[in-house]
């Protein structure tokens, strides 16, 4: 079987089912202590294009999709260890402006890796600590589940040949992990990384697409694109934050618009 039948899901699926690796079904490991590490690479020709950002933008989102995971288990940011692959005709000034685009984070770059390559690839780990991490597995039926900002915005660029820079919602992230349920990093799509806090919680998920908010310039077809990196959250009660759905007995996602179902793709690796 190849990784292109597989996808990403099945891949770590069967990595599980086979004891190679284990405590995998969150955002980010949650270790001894309240520590919480994640890890994400972006690689030059599948995450990004050199001629649509710059280094400093490539740097700024790179630190953010892995804050993201971090914000999703409620922690606070503690470092960055960055492993950069770059040919080695790169100029040290683009070189420079990535590690200042990490800097703007505010986060810092405590170690790490360099090494000759074809292509740029960028590794970041992130280092946190949380005093408590929802988990994708707590939902429950009844549950209301909100998004901590607008979406889209990811879709909307890339069709204007651009990336967005996401944004940073550890902030929230603290606030909803206080009481919530199950939480998750929108990265794959609304859709499908409902579907992981679906699977794991074991319950179903109804989301009225007409009461997402969309980003400026966002269509409703951009909501499957992925890499809007708010947070969605199932939670018993809360005002502050958009919902968008809820949470019932059942298994499986259920899309509606306006009360009819609402077909909606979602990014995986591999397929």
């Amino acid at each position: 079987m190849r990784l292109s039948e597989l996808g990403e899901a099945g891949l770590l699926a069967e990595l599980e089912r086979r004891g190679l690796a284990q405590r995998i079904e969150h955002d980010a490991a949650e270790l001894e202590g309240g520590v919480v590490v994640t890890q994400d690479a972006l690689v030059e020709g599948v995450h990004f294009r050199l001629d649509w950002s710059s280094m400093r933008e490539l740097a700024g989102r790179a630190a953010a999709v892995n804050l993201s995971d971090l914000a999703a288990s409620g922690a606070d940011a503690e470092g960055l260890i960055v492993s950069l692959a770059a040919p080695s005709a790169t100029r040290l000034e683009d070189i420079l402006e990535l590690y200042e685009g990490l800097a703007e984070t505010e986060v810092p770059v405590l170690g790490g890796d360099t090494t000759d390559a074809g292509q740029l690839v960028l590794s970041v780990t992130a280092v946190g600590r949380s005093p408590r991490v929802p988990g994708r597995a707590g939902a429950q039926a009844g549950d209301q589940l909100v998004v901590t900002g607008p979406l889209g915005a990811s879709g909307a660029a890339f069709r204007r040949q651009s990336f967005m820079r996401p944004p940073l919602r550890l902030a929230e992230g603290k606030e909803l992990a206080a009481h919530a349920h199950a939480m998750i990093d929108l990265s794959d799509g609304i859709a499908v990384d409902a579907g992981h806090i679906a699977t794991r919680s074991g319950c179903r998920i109804v989301i009225e697409v007409e009461r997402v908010p969309l980003a400026p310039r966002a269509e409703l077809q951009d909501l499957g694109f992925g890499e809007d990196y708010e947070l969605l959250a199932a939670v018993a009660d809360q005002k502050r934050f958009s919902p968008v759905g809820r949470c019932e007995e059942g298994e499986g996602v259920l899309l509606t618009l306006d009360g009819e179902p609402y077909e909606l793709g979602g990014w995986e690796h591999f397929r």
